[in-house]
């Protein structure tokens, strides 16, 4: 029953009438689908991303037993813990943490992990939501700002290449009406659609903020 309702979603997600349409389809980070080698893939879920990769790349999933099994249906390489990952070090070419980090309790320790593993000159593409409601309860621990997400790299043993936000300010604010009328009051979501295609609009027309955004995503890089 979960999965046939999780099907229904999937599809609406791709229409207005989806509280999260405004977030799109999942995209592969700039500059990640260009990578080759070895690729760590922390928090794989169901492996969403090794399609996107080219045939150059050694692709490795790894996901947390009690969140990625449970939660996600994970099919990873190996289960594992992303504060501890059983690898050697300096091992990958890069590094894929998506949508993690605020799922851990300690994520300066998975940012130090991530740079144990990397060979030297190694990338890492490291996102989390920045406004996004509480999910996965109760593993939601935290929220960085981009400058939050750079601290904590650089006192991995990282180096910032590029940040990337993952939305428009007006079509971010869009996206919490349209999640707090579909959490909160179910007769909000005949008022759904008209939201989003008038943020959608908007974020057209209205310069942007960067004060303002649903998420960020750091490439960064082992020295």
């Amino acid at each position: 029953m979960r999965r046939h309702i999780r099907r229904i979603a999937a599809l609406l997600r791709r229409t207005p009438l989806h509280p999260q349409w405004l977030l799109g389809a999942r995209a592969v980070p700039q500059g990640l689908a260009q990578a080759r080698g070895m690729l760590l893939d922390v928090g794989a879920a169901d492996r969403w991303l090794e399609g996107r990769l080219t045939d150059d790349v050694r692709y490795v999933a790894l996901d947390y037993p009690q969140t990625g099994g449970v939660l996600y249906g994970a099919r990873p390489s190996v289960f594992a813990d992303a504060v501890a990952l059983p690898f050697p070090d300096a091992v990958f070419d890069g590094v894929a943490c998506l949508e993690v980090i605020e799922h851990v309790p300690d994520p300066q320790q998975v940012l130090c992990e991530i740079a144990r593993v990397l060979k030297p000159g190694g990338r890492a593409w490291v996102s989390m939501p920045f406004l996004y409601p509480l999910h996965d309860a109760p593993y939601d621990f935290q929220r960085y700002t981009e400058f939050g997400l750079a601290r904590d790299a650089r006192r991995a043993g990282l180096r910032v290449v590029k940040l990337q936000r993952s939305l428009h300010a007006v079509r971010t604010a869009g996206l919490l009406l349209c999640l707090a009328l579909a959490g909160g009051v179910v007769a909000g979501h005949s008022r759904i659609p008209a939201i989003n295609l008038s943020a959608w609009l908007l974020g057209c027309l209205w310069p942007d903020w960067t004060h303002l955004t649903a998420g960020h995503c750091v490439e960064l890089e082992r020295a």
